[in-house]
Order: C-alpha cells, then structure tokens, then sequence
C-alpha cells in the first residue's frame, strides 16, 4: 500500500489509524513489530510518536539513537502493556544490539515494538513483522509511504 502525506501531522495520523488497527487486529505468536525504514529525515520517528500517541502514550517521544531502546508503558485498556521504540541506526549488526534483550522482546506477547533502521538488525526482525518504508516527496515536507508485509 502506498500513501502520500503533505506534511507532519498527516504522517502522524497515517500512524495513529495503524496503531489501531494493530491494536484490534492482534493475533498471533509475539509481539507486533513494525519495522520503520528510510533515509534520515524521512519521517520515521514523526510516525512513531503519532503510533505512541494512538496507543495513549503522553510522554514525549523522542528518537532513542543514543539510549537505543525506550520502553513506555501504556495506557489505553488494549491488549498490550508495551510500546517498544528501538532505534537501530549506530547499530553495525544484530550482535550489537543482542546484548539489550531484544529476543525476548520480540516474544513478548503483549508488547508492540516499531523499530527504526531495521535493515540493520535484519536476521533478529521476525517474518512477520509489518515494514513501513519511507521516502522524501517532491516537496520538503511531503513523504510517500509504502506499508508493506514481507
């Protein structure tokens, strides 16, 4: 699927309509992953604080580069207890970010995990995982978004 955005508040809320549908549509064995990829600036982390927002999540979110992972707790009375923001962009290979208990996570059955830079830890990313790629538009703040399942 591909969806075109004008600007920031629209790609929050292309966000907001997919953590919902996650949050109703969750079946399956471990947690939800989506996979956040493009270059920097793309939108990435705009889409993961309206994903956040969605589930109820108020505190600020911010793109975890230097911390790596930042686990909030949420709010809404879903299925989930967990929303998992993983950026992986200093990561050089999945060994690099093992050592954080992502494994474990990624089975956590009540858990939801948008992880930006996946492509870096490829092999540790689930089959099925949802991948959501992004793209710089023609315009500076315009972004097309491809939602895709592998």
């Amino acid at each position: 699927m591909h969806i075109r955005t004008k600007n920031k508040r629209e790609t929050e809320k292309i966000a907001s309509i997919l953590a919902k549908e996650v949050a109703r549509a969750r079946v399956g064995k471990g947690a939800a992953i989506i996979a956040l990829s493009g270059n920097l600036g793309a939108g990435k982390t705009t889409f993961a604080q309206g994903f956040a927002r969605a589930l109820g999540i108020r505190e600020r979110v911010l793109s975890p580069t230097f911390v790596i992972m930042k686990i909030y707790a949420v709010q809404k009375r879903i299925w989930t207890r967990h929303f998992v923001h993983i950026d992986c962009y200093r990561m050089r290979s999945a060994c690099d970010i093992a050592p954080l208990g992502v494994k474990e996570i990624f089975k956590d059955t009540r858990a939801i995990v948008v992880v930006e830079w996946p492509e870096r830890i490829r092999r540790l990313i689930p089959r099925n995982a949802l991948w959501v790629r992004f793209r710089h538009g023609k315009r500076e703040s315009e972004r097309d978004i491809y939602i895709l399942r592998k």
